[in-house]
């Protein structure tokens, strides 16, 4: 009745907003955000840091995330933090929405104008069981590898992408044998001689010198990747998210290389601390 315009349109047993419904989810949002920013300003000038912190994470860097998410949330205990994570396609929906204060993910869209600040490096490998024929091979080609039967992630998956893209460049064909949706279910699937494939070094953190996995040397890799934190362009961060990227560049940058070189026998090679950088993409 305030708005004087319909809100929404029932289509069957759907409900649709109208422009002028979209416009009060919007003029909304904008309210709740600018009153979370009054109060985390008042709280800055109190001394304090508190408030909440929106994160949104492609599936991949929930291996690094949470380990840098400890030592920030143990000095700043009046943040409270929204960890969602789910898979590139889904990630760039909630960016696009502006759900939440700041995105990781290892490949920007170009697309939508954002604002990035690269954190480190993010190398995909090639990954066999450990007992593989090729696993002590050296400068293995890309037609050796194209023979071998591939478990990939799902189709919207940033790093499939990455793959494709690689081995089209090349003109050789991807054995696909097998689609799973996590990256701990390939692992599980290599590790039982289902076949061979192409992962972030990240999501062999942890897994240790008796793991049932190594890592394949094969030409033309690692792909060379990063993790980016990311944000629409022209938005005005809180100062909590501000704290937290802030922190990312700093800290979170060294911690997180420390861990990524917890992985498996023969990792050393590959460097994963980068030098900071700050850009835009998708002007």
């Amino acid at each position: 009745k305030a708005v004087g315009m319909p809100l929404f349109d029932q289509v069957g047993k759907r409900l649709y907003l109208t422009q002028a419904g979209e416009e009060l989810v919007k003029t909304c949002r904008a309210i709740f955000e600018n009153l979370d920013q009054f109060e985390m300003k008042i709280a800055d000038f109190k001394g304090l840091k508190q408030g909440r912190l929106r994160l949104g994470v492609i599936t991949t860097a929930k291996y690094f995330v949470p380990r840098l998410l400890g030592p920030f949330c143990h000095r700043y205990p009046g943040i409270d933090v929204s960890l969602q994570v789910t898979n590139h396609e889904h990630i760039l929906n909630r960016l696009s929405d502006n759900l939440d204060d700041l995105y990781v993910l290892s490949q920007l869209p170009d697309h939508l104008d954002i604002t990035s600040h690269r954190i480190i490096e993010n190398p995909l490998v090639v990954i066999a069981p450990a007992n593989h024929p090729l696993a002590h091979e050296k400068n293995i080609s890309l037609e050796t590898i194209g023979n071998e039967p591939f478990i990939m992630r799902e189709p919207g998956s940033g790093t499939r992408k990455a793959v494709q893209e690689l081995f089209e460049r090349n003109k050789i064909p991807l054995k696909v044998q097998l689609d799973l949706g996590s990256n701990e279910a390939i692992k599980q699937a290599i590790a039982g001689g289902l076949g061979i494939s192409i992962l972030s070094l990240h999501t062999l953190a942890l897994e240790g010198t008796s793991s049932q996995l190594t890592i394949l040397d094969v030409e033309q890799f690692p792909i060379e990747r990063y993790w980016y934190a990311i944000y629409p362009s022209g938005k005005q961060l809180s100062i909590v998210a501000r704290t937290f990227l802030d922190y990312l560049m700093t800290e979170g940058k060294e911690l997180a290389s420390k861990n990524a070189a917890r992985t498996i026998p023969g990792v050393s090679q590959y460097s994963l601390l980068d030098t900071p950088h700050q850009g835009k993409a998708g002007n």
